[in-house]
């Protein structure tokens, strides 16, 4: 079995590459199952029922988000009704949605964790580490494999909760800084990880973002109105290869993939 985890998609860049790419990666690589990060979809910020339909048509079986999954106020039409839309489960127990979902892939039933960070992150969240046991203890027994987008800032953070959870889910990927690490591996007991799957996003940019707003930012101090780049895209990715007699992770690969034109 084959999996594609797919970095945050930014703006209307990030959509178009992204559907423009994943059904000829799903094709090349027989790849049985796409999960992919949408919170920035919507010009950079949050996710629409049409963005959201966007991802569906273009390859996305799962759509994950994170600390920006309330930016579009129109989420709220579907947060509740689509089953294959996630946001970060250590938000408040009443908080509309839900944070995990299992998918069937032909026989085989896989669990998506959406689970967001502490360290550097805003607004504070329940603790990932105590929540994802009580999860696992809910759906482990109705899951062959189990997927975890870990959306958060420090690198310290993801590593820690990756160990944590070694040998007893599939892969904990990283999401949120948008930049993709070059850390992938197989952990001692199992677990595919990489810190950071990086994004789908206008590549002539920072974070996905227009160069001159976000730098006029930083040098003056004063707020600055981002804007999604525009031009020639990137679209970063890992294929985790499993085994289909145990489920485990055998091989984790980086994606990285250039558009030629803008």
């Amino acid at each position: 079995m084959r999996i594609l985890m797919v970095g945050d998609v930014v703006g209307k860049p990030g959509r178009y590459f992204f559907m423009e790419q994943t059904p000829e990666l799903k094709q090349i690589h027989k790849i049985d199952m796409v999960v992919v990060n949408g919170e920035n979809a919507a010009h950079g910020k949050g996710l629409t029922p049409n963005i959201f339909a966007e991802l569906i048509r273009g390859g996305a079986d799962v759509v994950t988000t994170g600390n920006h999954i309330w930016d579009n106020p129109t989420v709220m039409e579907i947060i509740d009704t689509e089953p294959f839309l996630l946001r970060p489960a250590n938000y408040p127990e009443d908080t509309p949605g839900k944070g995990f979902c299992i998918f069937p892939v032909g026989k085989k039933k896989v669990g998506v964790i959406n689970m967001a960070g502490r360290t550097f992150m805003q607004p504070p969240m329940d603790d990932p580490f105590r929540l994802a046991e009580k999860i696992l203890k809910f759906i482990e027994k109705d899951c062959d494999i189990i997927l975890i987008d870990f959306h958060a800032e420090a690198t310290s953070e993801k590593l820690a909760f990756a160990n944590y959870l070694d040998g007893r889910v599939t892969a904990v990927v990283g999401t949120h800084t948008h930049v993709q690490t070059a850390d992938e591996k197989i952990l001692p007991k199992g677990t595919a990880y990489i810190s950071d799957l990086g994004m789908v996003g206008a590549e002539n940019s920072i974070l996905g973002m227009a160069v001159e707003p976000v730098i006029k930012r930083f040098v003056t101090g004063r707020p600055s109105k981002f804007e999604v780049a525009e031009g020639a895209a990137v679209y970063c990715a890992v294929l985790i290869d499993l085994d289909n007699k145990t489920n485990k992770a055998v091989k984790i690969e980086r994606i990285q993939i250039r558009s030629r034109h803008g």
